[in-house]
């Protein structure tokens, strides 16, 4: 096998192990519907395309975390950003 050969399968390989980060698309959309203005991933992350297991989370994002594992729940549930308050600047 020559060099360049393998050096565009080991991309291939890495490229398709690299999965994108959908689990947040459901809850942004959750969101929306309960009436908050998540236009995008920064409503909660810090980045505008947060990579799955690397995300940062702004202090709503923060919020959410904590809620999800004070309540021991498998997924985070938008209903609890009712409770959330912006901090003051």
């Amino acid at each position: 096998m020559t060099k360049p050969l393998a050096g565009v399968l080991a991309a291939c390989v890495l490229l398709a192990g690299a999965v994108p980060s959908h689990a947040t698309m459901p809850i942004q959309k959750a969101a929306k519907e309960a009436g908050f203005p998540a236009a995008n991933c920064l409503y909660c992350h810090a980045e505008k395309m947060p990579a799955k297991g690397k995300a940062t989370y702004n202090d709503r994002g923060t919020f959410l975390v904590k809620q999800k594992e004070t309540k021991k729940a498998k997924d985070v549930d938008v209903a609890w950003l009712k409770d959330f308050a912006e901090p003051k600047k």
